[in-house]
């Protein structure tokens, strides 16, 4: 009995370890942890979610195998692509359980895209979104002022951009003012800082353009200019602005956004203003024209003027004056028939009086009479040259008045004339246009008369004083809605 005692406790079975299910996860996730602390994988992201908290979680595969990953928010932040699905990548990481499935999983801590750099792919990831948006369209690029009275550079205050646009400008045009915004255009903090810059001249300015400039550097030190939030800040400014970044050879996306882009710092220099020799000759081209413009302006109303004096109005203007001419004539004839008249009166009055005189020649009355007579005589030479003033003061002021009737007729024809040409000219659509109207055309000619004839994405051509411009609609916006 003993001995089967002893036998027993010799061949008696281990006890068992049993693990609760926490337990052996806990247990395996530590020994993976341990033995794959800073693994490299390589696959294809599949399945690619980002959570509103801003992790990322996607599968890893590859052939017929895959694996979970997961990104922490802290490590996505530092992303400069943006994962999706079907692009291949190397993760850096280490491996783990998930306790609450007990899933494998692959804890990433760093991503990059295999063969193209990750640099690249967000750049090329922003281009193309903010060129889905319409934010390189020429249609909404702001036209650069020809002679900018103040222009705002955004750039570093230390760097050989600002000398060379400063002593372009000082060479093109010396009477052209320029604030300086310094900023850093390397580094994390780069595209901030440039950003202020537009945002503080597009408040507080007061510059016609802005100036965004750096020197060339190679791709990795101009990506600061590839920024999300610079772009959009360089396309809402409402300020044109330049971007002159890099040599011309390298690319950014501010250089896409911006209203014109200069393929190095000393471009914008000379893009920005025109020189003064060349403004110079242009005015000069200017005064030319306008010279020619006016000779052709007198030579047609000198033709206008030349045509009107042969039009059916003059000509009976002329014949009303020749009408009146022969009533002169025929007054001074009238007038000179009446002074032969009465002197042939008054003499055979004389002849009478002389007669009957000699019929009755009292000696004694003879004296009397004959200074009667040549009283009287005197008195009708008097009444007869008081007369014959008279009708001549007559004469010349009928002579006077049709001397002075032409020119008065012609003065009131030109007033007449001035005044109607002033009124054409004052309704004209070109005069109307000159005072700041325009007359907006759809795409078939037809003149818009109402914003009701237009739908947005339309394209219409704008007839300014001074030429025309096309555009797009944008919104519509009805009177009566």
């Amino acid at each position: 009995m003993a001995g089967t005692e002893q036998l027993g406790l010799i061949f008696q079975a281990p006890p068992r370890k049993i693990y609760a299910v926490r337990e052996l996860v806990a247990a395996a996730r530590t020994q993976l942890e341990r033995s794959f602390t800073d693994v490299y994988v390589e696959g294809e992201i599949s399945n690619y979610r980002p959570a509103e908290s801003g992790h990322l979680y996607f599968t890893l595969k590859d052939g017929s195998a895959q694996l979970r990953a997961i990104m922490w928010r802290t490590q996505a932040r530092l992303l400069r692509f943006r994962p999706e699905n079907g692009l291949q990548v190397i993760a850096r990481g280490r491996v783990t359980v998930y306790d609450e499935r007990g899933d494998l999983q692959f804890q990433v801590e760093h991503l990059e895209p295999k063969g193209t750099g990750a640099l690249q792919i967000a750049f090329e990831q922003l281009k193309n979104k903010l060129a889905a948006e319409g934010l390189f369209d020429p249609a909404r690029k702001k036209p650069i002022p020809a002679l900018p009275r103040r222009i705002g550079l955004v750039t570093s205050a230390r760097g050989a951009a600002v000398q060379d646009i400063l002593n372009i400008l000082r060479r093109r045009h010396e009477s052209v003012g320029v604030l300086i915004y310094p900023a850093q255009v390397q580094g994390d903090v780069a595209a901030s800082e440039v950003s202020g810059g537009v945002r503080y001249f597009n408040r507080h300015g007061h510059v016609d353009v802005i100036i965004v400039a750096r020197g060339g550097g190679s791709f990795e030190d101009l990506f600061a200019f590839n920024d999300e939030g610079l772009a959009r800040v360089i396309a809402a400014s409402h300020i044109p602005v330049i971007s002159a970044v890099g040599h011309e050879t390298d690319f950014t996306i501010c250089d896409f956004v911006a209203d014109l882009r200069a393929p190095t710092p000393s471009a914008a220099g000379e893009l920005v203003i025109r020189s003064k020799q060349e403004l110079s000759e242009k005015l000069l081209a200017f005064r030319k024209r306008l010279a020619q413009a006016m000779n052709y302006k007198l030579l047609r109303a000198n033709n206008e003027l030349s045509s009107l004096v042969q039009n059916a109005v003059f000509a009976r203007m002329q014949d009303s004056i020749a009408r009146r001419q022969q009533r002169v004539d025929d007054l001074i004839f009238r007038l000179a028939q009446s002074q032969s008249g009465i002197l042939k009166r008054h003499a055979r009055r004389i002849d009478t009086a002389e007669a009957h005189l000699r019929r009755h020649d009292p000696r004694v009355r003879t004296g009397v009479m004959r200074r009667q007579l040549e009283s009287r005589a005197t008195e009708l030479n008097a009444a007869i040259s008081r007369l014959l003033v008279m009708r001549r003061n007559d004469l010349e002021r009928l002579s006077a008045a049709l001397k002075s009737a032409p020119e008065t007729i012609l003065l009131r024809r030109r007033s007449r004339w001035e005044r109607v040409h002033s009124r054409l000219e004052a309704l004209s659509p070109r005069a109307i246009l000159a005072r700041g109207y325009a007359l907006v055309f759809d795409a078939q000619g037809r003149l818009v008369k109402q914003a009701a004839q237009l739908k947005t994405g339309d394209h219409v051509r704008t007839l300014l004083g001074q030429g025309e411009f096309a555009a797009q609609v944008e919104q519509v916006k009805d009177k009566t809605s």
